[in-house]
């Protein structure tokens, strides 16, 4: 049992092996690439590539439309150098705040650490504090990254006015993430990006609830924010603790000609202690208090910082803070997208299918120009959906890893190609050789079914030029009907990789037909490139001499067949009864004597019914014999229907019958089949306009109670049949 399930096992695989070498080498190549590829993603390989393509994206959106509802305050150079200090003192800000909440602001964000006093003015600080309700200071929470530095919030600020400004940064050292919560001693911590974005919202009605598609996740109005975790897009084992999101920085329309990267609206300190700052740029707005300063080391790095071309620019801390908070509230109040990433399966399914369509490209074009052109159409399509999924959805579409799949897949296919284009050309030659010293008709077929060897037997049985026929087709010089049948034995051979030898016609060029014998087998050579090898035998003469041997046959059999119908019909006449078709006495002897045998053998019982018909002899004296055979006939079909199939009814001769009843269980079965033989039999006949009754006496004698021979049993029932009729006819009697 277990050597053949081995052989099975060795049998399967070798027929998957070569099933995928020939008919899935695509298959194989895409799965291999993508395999490697997605290793080399899943160590980190590709993250920096990944992440720089995902700024081009940031840098290649359109602007959107100008962020009314955030102006930054600046503090500038300037203004420092004009106060000759840094920190600023407490009295300069508490003007600052006094100012900027006459216009009554939707909220202000001070993204200035102020956990120590500056003199002057510090009272006068905490007294802006404490009548401003909509005041969001800011504080900086001890990490894993920071264990020993933390910055405490301004004194005076209650805890709910406190927003944390722990910044998250790649490997390339560029903030692309937002942090929302963080959680210190068990305390939920909340950003102050977030504490900013929730007081504006919640004048819009819109406050936090949990997300109906994950009871995790934070909804605000429209948008639900979509937990970052570790391998997330491009990401490899990145530090996924507290509540992150992948943010997707708006880039909001520049308010001038300039070329530098757009920002939000930025007035200075100084302005609005001058009073210059309009109403407008202020009420109902967040406003942000933050150094724009070269000389305060407060920049970050974000995607629009960097350029193709050029030195990377980053950012102020304070317009990083502007893009979180409008991030949060387009999303909430607008519905604009966030930046979301498709799950890991879909993600290795996406990147599958884009290896697998750079291996069937080259496979299936094998054309230079066509493949190049192809493979630049492709890499095209590749790069604007993943761009559009990402401009219109929030999308981040795997596009480096589907570029290396699609381009090292194309590659490897190119290489394969052309690896088995020279083998192919090297098995051309040697085949052509080979095959040019054998006298029988030879020819080689590659996959698509064109000749690309033929030997000189071929060419003359076929009558064509060898030029004329390479990389031609059955279908170019055979009637249809032929040549439909040749690809379908062709087809055959590639399909199962087995030898396969048919009997076909052939019709050459001087359209003469043939009959053809012809073995198919399917070689592969170093490449992978398989041919079909056909060898023919011209058998037309042979056919003929078979033709000529199956008549002769013929005919012997038709007399035969005449003898035996003559032989059966004499045999018929020899054990059967001529006028009722019954089986005749000689048939009965034989019958009985084997019945006998059959059911001692098998110790069973036997009956033995002798039947003669009651009142023939009138009949026939009065109607006449014609009348008399006719009654006979019905007699014996009556009773031929009142048996089993596995009885035996006979005529003796004259009105006398007889009845073998195999295998009866007891005698009671014998007594109910006369019992339906005479119901039977008495029932009227009409012949010739004539009502004819007649009865019948039975005798029935049983083995092995009566006798255990066969005369002895039919004398028996023979007498029982005579004291039936002697006492009223109509009936039966056992002996």
């Amino acid at each position: 049992m277990n050597q053949q399930l081995g052989k099975r096992f060795v049998k399967l695989t070798f027929g998957l092996k070569q099933s995928l070498s020939r008919g899935h080498r695509e298959l194989i190549t895409a799965a291999s690439v993508a395999v490697c590829v997605l290793l080399l993603h899943s160590i980190g390989l590709l993250q920096s590539l990944e992440l720089a393509a995902l700024d081009q994206f940031f840098r290649l959106r359109p602007n959107e439309p100008p962020e009314d509802r955030i102006t930054i305050v600046v503090i500038d150079e300037a203004y420092l150098n004009e106060v000759g200090s840094w920190p600023i003192p407490d009295a300069k800000v508490a003007q600052l705040l006094q100012k900027l909440n006459v216009h009554k602001p939707r909220a202000i964000g001070l993204d200035i650490y102020k956990n120590l006093p500056v003199e002057p003015g510090n009272q006068e600080l905490r007294n802006a504090y404490q009548s401003m309700p909509n005041l969001i200071g800011i504080e900086l929470l001890a990490n894993d990254n920071n264990k020993n530095f933390s910055v405490s919030p301004p004194p005076g600020l209650n805890q709910d006015q406190v927003g944390f400004n722990n910044v998250l940064y790649d490997l390339d050292g560029k903030v692309r993430r937002s942090l929302l919560y963080w959680h210190v001693k068990n305390q939920v911590h909340e950003s102050f990006a977030l504490k900013l974005a929730l007081l504006y919202l919640k004048s819009k009605g819109i406050t936090p609830t949990t997300a109906k598609s994950n009871s995790e996740y934070l909804q605000l109005g429209k948008a639900a924010f979509t937990r970052f975790e570790a391998n997330d897009g491009a990401y490899v084992g990145a530090d996924d603790r507290g509540y992150q999101i992948l943010s997707n920085f708006p880039k909001p329309k520049c308010q001038s000609s300039s070329r530098e990267l757009c920002s939000f609206r930025q007035v200075s300190m100084r302005d609005v202690l001058a009073d210059k700052v309009k109403a407008n740029l202020i009420k109902d707005r967040i406003i942000l208090i933050g150094s724009t300063a070269p000389s305060l080391p407060d920049f970050v790095f974000i995607p629009y910082s960097s350029s193709l071309m050029g030195t990377a620019k980053p950012v102020p801390g304070i317009q990083l803070q502007a893009y979180f908070i409008s991030e949060l509230i387009s999303a909430a109040v607008d519905g604009r997208p966030l930046l979301k990433v498709w799950p890991d399966l879909v993600e290795y399914l996406w990147v599958f299918v884009w290896s697998y369509l750079g291996a069937v490209t080259i496979w299936r074009i094998r054309h230079a120009t066509r493949s190049l052109f192809s493979i630049i159409v492709c890499c095209f399509v590749l790069s604007v959906s993943a761009y559009l999924a990402f401009f219109l959805y929030g999308w981040w579409i795997p596009l480096i890893p589907s570029l290396v799949c699609f381009g090292t897949s194309a590659i490897w296919m190119t290489s394969h190609i052309a690896h088995m284009q020279e083998e192919w050309k090297r098995s051309k030659e040697f085949l052509h050789h080979v095959i040019n010293t054998i006298p029988d008709p030879i020819f080689v077929k590659n996959e698509q079914h064109q000749w690309i060897v033929l030997n000189e037997a071929y060419c003359r049985f076929i009558g064509y030029p060898n030029k004329l026929l390479i990389e031609k087709s059955d279908y170019d010089f055979f009637p249809k009907h032929e040549a439909d049948v040749f690809r379908q034995q062709d087809d055959l051979v590639f399909r199962t990789q087995q030898p396969q030898e048919h009997e076909e016609e052939f019709t050459n060029a001087d359209g003469k037909t043939h009959q053809i014998a012809t073995k198919r087998s399917l070689h592969k050579d170093s490449a992978g490139n398989f041919f079909l090898v056909g060898v023919i035998r011209d058998i037309t003469e042979r056919k003929l001499m078979e033709e000529q041997l199956k008549r002769t046959a013929a005919e012997l059999y038709r007399s035969n067949n005449e003898l035996k119908l003559k032989e059966d019909h004499l045999r018929y006449l020899a054990y059967h009864d001529p006028l009722t078709g019954l089986s005749n006495r000689k048939f009965f002897a034989e019958q009985l004597y084997e019945s006998l045998h059959w059911a001692q053998h098998n110790n069973l019982l036997l009956g033995l019914l002798f039947i003669d018909l009651d009142g023939f002899k009138q009949v026939n004296d009065t109607l006449g014999h014609e009348t008399g055979d006719r009654l006979l006939m019905a007699i014996a079909e009556r009773l031929s229907n009142s048996l089993r199939a596995s009885d035996t009814v006979s005529r003796l001769g004259g009105d006398e019958f007889t009845v073998i009843l195999r295998a009866i269980p007891n005698v009671q079965i014998a007594a109910k089949v006369a019992e339906k033989i005479l119901s039977s039999i008495t029932k009227p006949i009409v012949l010739d306009g004539y009502t004819i009754r007649v009865s019948a006496s039975i005798g029935i004698s049983v083995y092995p109670y009566n006798s255990q021979d066969s005369e002895t049993l039919m004398k028996q029932a023979d007498i029982a049949m005579y004291r039936a009729k002697g006492l009223g006819k109509n009936r039966y009697e056992f002996a």
